[in-house]
């Protein structure tokens, strides 16, 4: 093969002129069938009524929840603004009581006048805010972990991995547990629990601030 004046002739890359390959092709079908998925497992799951104890979702949480929601890419599956709770240590998960639940501060006297007769010891808590979120991929399950992480939710993360469905735990870090009864009888003296009833108002206080730091930095990818 000759060239006039010693040129080569140009050759257009054959990249560019192959059809879709059937590999590429498959992962294409396969990422549109899990979006599709993942877009039938929300719509169901927010459908179903609310079989929480508490009856509802807490109002100090609710518009994050209701942002999360209205994101095509999220949705959550349960959640908590965080509360303070009396109850006996059994030992066992599924066999909690409560003798007490609040999400908002509270006083001495309703401690006290919560107590009863139990045979185990019993806690006063302060447990943090949690949710629960159902991401449509891994990228937007480490994006939504980020925005945690920054709001103050330190221990957020990615529980487990599905085809269509990334499930993150989102989860803030003021916790309190300490014993104050044994069979329905006070074990401190009025200023320790004073004290203690502080710290668990102060902690239920810094979790509703960032349940509205994360509305914030959810607010800011939208």
């Amino acid at each position: 093969m000759s060239f006039i004046n010693n040129k080569k002739p140009k050759f257009f890359s054959a990249k560019k002129l192959q059809p879709i390959s059937g590999s590429r092709k498959y992962k294409i079908s396969l990422m549109s069938k899990n979006l599709k998925n993942f877009l039938h497992d929300k719509k169901q799951f927010l459908r179903k009524p609310d079989k929480s104890m508490a009856g509802g979702i807490d109002k100090a949480i609710l518009s994050l929840v209701k942002k999360i929601n209205s994101s095509k890419d999220y949705f959550t599956t349960s959640s908590c603004a965080g509360r303070i709770v009396l109850m006996p240590e059994t030992g066992k998960k599924q066999e909690k009581v409560f003798l007490f639940v609040s999400h908002n501060p509270i006083s001495a006297e309703k401690v006290l006048s919560s107590l009863k007769p139990v045979k185990n010891i019993v806690y006063l808590k302060h447990e943090p805010c949690i949710m629960h979120v159902a991401c449509k991929s891994i990228d937007k399950a480490l994006q939504l972990v980020s925005q945690a992480r920054n709001a103050g939710w330190k221990k957020s993360g990615i529980i487990s991995i599905k085809p269509g469905k990334v499930m993150c735990e989102l989860v803030s870090t003021e916790i309190l547990a300490a014993p104050i009864a044994d069979k329905g009888n006070i074990i401190i003296d009025n200023n320790y629990l004073k004290i203690l009833l502080k710290e668990c108002n102060n902690k239920l206080a810094l979790t509703r601030q960032k349940i509205k730091q994360l509305n914030n930095e959810f607010r800011k990818q939208s």
